[in-house]
């Protein structure tokens, strides 16, 4: 890392060099305590850029990870809805398509770019999904947009929004009581606090909120926030502004 200054005395523009030097990497159990759920929260920020960075398959050295766990059986879910249908949203829609999945969605307008069925009603979105997949923004509207109601029309749902986008009480009741077949969660409502109950349900896969972490998203944040400074110290648009 370093700064330059140019001749015309413009302000200094950082240099990010990418790191080719060998790291030593230590794994996060993020499921042993709550200070270690999120790699954030290591107190050392070079352990917690190598934690990011590790290989997935390095994370076998952890068995509490239950996301280390391979899947045994072939399961057929033809339905697919999707809470927000926004950049995220519309990529995993794509996705489904591609296993011939019939998609619907709910988001706070009808996308008329797209031919899947709009439902306006989270619970009868629900009703006509084998897997709901949250990926919206979290709001007052969306703040338990999957409560008891929508989770009884459910098979499965996944959560990769924000973890008060369900009712998480509800959620682990009807987990606990099979009205629900399963769930996939990335986010939690309480982070770093997640319910006991759920880290020991077999039909429960969870991870610390690191979705995101993956080599080429780290690539394009990378790329993004050098174009950014680039463009702020140039005068020119950003790039990704933030709007108000």
């Amino acid at each position: 890392m370093a700064s330059s200054v140019t001749a015309s005395g413009e302000p200094p523009v950082l240099l990010i060099r990418r790191m080719d030097a060998s790291f030593s990497f230590r794994v996060l159990d993020f499921f042993a305590s709550g200070e270690t759920f999120l790699a954030a929260a290591v107190p050392e920020p070079p352990r917690a850029a190598g934690a990011v960075r590790v290989d997935a398959a390095f994370l076998d050295a952890v068995p509490s990870l239950r996301c280390r766990r391979q899947l045994r059986e072939a399961t057929s879910f033809q339905l697919g809805g999707i809470i927000g249908l926004g950049n995220i949203g519309s990529l995993i829609a794509k996705r489904l398509e591609a296993f011939g999945c019939v998609i619907n969605y709910n988001s706070r307008r009808t996308k008329d770019s797209v031919s899947y069925n709009y439902f306006p009603n989270v619970h009868d979105l629900a009703s006509e999904s084998d897997v709901l997949i949250v990926a919206c923004a979290l709001n007052k509207e969306t703040w338990h947009v999957v409560n008891k109601d929508v989770l009884v029309a459910l098979g499965v749902i996944i959560n990769i929004g924000r973890g008060a986008n369900i009712d998480e009480a509800e959620l682990v009741n009807a987990l606990k009581e099979g009205r629900i077949a399963g769930a996939a969660l990335d986010v939690f409502e309480n982070e770093p606090k997640v319910p006991a109950e759920l880290l020991t349900m077999d039909n429960v896969v969870l991870s610390p909120h690191v979705a995101v972490f993956t080599t080429e998203s780290r690539s394009d944040l990378r790329d993004h926030t050098i174009g950014n400074l680039e463009a702020f110290f140039s005068g020119k648009p950003l790039l990704t502004p933030v709007l108000p």
